[in-house]
């Protein structure tokens, strides 16, 4: 039987929000068949963190591993997507987790409906306690439907800093709507990028 595929990754398009000061995604048409080309090419300009993407431990660590030097294995495996939208408070705390069983991979929803056409500031970030605790339970690599598992005005960094000494992985803006909660196949692999502290993804969840 043919395995159902959920394609939880946003559409670039130049309306795509993305952190407030971060490089507006931009995309025109260089070589136009309707102009006389045999072939129709564009180019874009865009974050590394636009839409659907990895970040690399060298976002959150000044001579950490860039995008293009880290392994895939996180990204591709067995996940856990947890339903998280009736967490209360800025953070999900280590009390709104679930069991985890085997799962190395947690994704967490946070939103009703993900805002495709607004940037929303007040997302639902992780609790740095919680990704203490995922690591401890063998999780190498946490997703959320939010653009950071920080709050946006994080200076701290606490979670991504917790990631980052536990040698974890990161996935941030997945699309999780129509997603419902439980175990999946992720693939989800970052363009590799040489100095890419990110690497945006077509990332997929497929079922068991």
């Amino acid at each position: 039987m043919k395995k159902r595929i959920w394609d939880i990754s946003q559409t670039l398009r130049p309306e795509l929000p993305v952190w407030p000061g971060d490089t507006q995604f931009a995309f025109e048409r260089t070589w136009r068949m309707d102009e006389g080309s045999p072939v129709n090419v564009g180019r874009m300009m865009m974050s590394t963190h636009s839409g659907t993407h990895g970040d690399a431990p060298l976002h959150y660590g000044a001579d950490a591993p860039d995008i293009a030097s880290v392994s895939l294995e996180p990204y591709l495996g067995e996940c856990l997507v947890v339903d998280a939208r009736g967490v209360t408070g800025g953070a999900i705390d280590i009390g709104d987790l679930p069991h985890l069983d085997s799962a190395d991979r947690v994704l967490f929803r946070t939103f009703d409906a993900f805002p495709h056409d607004r940037w929303d500031e007040n997302f639902k970030a992780i609790a740095a306690e919680t990704v203490e605790w995922l690591a401890m339970q063998g999780v190498r690599l946490i997703g959320t439907d939010a653009p950071s598992v920080d709050p946006q005005e994080s200076k701290s960094m606490a979670a991504h800093r917790a990631v980052l000494e536990h040698d974890m992985r990161i996935l941030e803006g997945l699309v999780l709507d129509d997603v419902p909660e439980g175990l999946y196949e992720l693939i989800a692999l970052p363009l590799r990028i040489a100095g890419g502290d990110a690497g945006l993804c077509r990332a997929i969840l497929r079922e068991l």
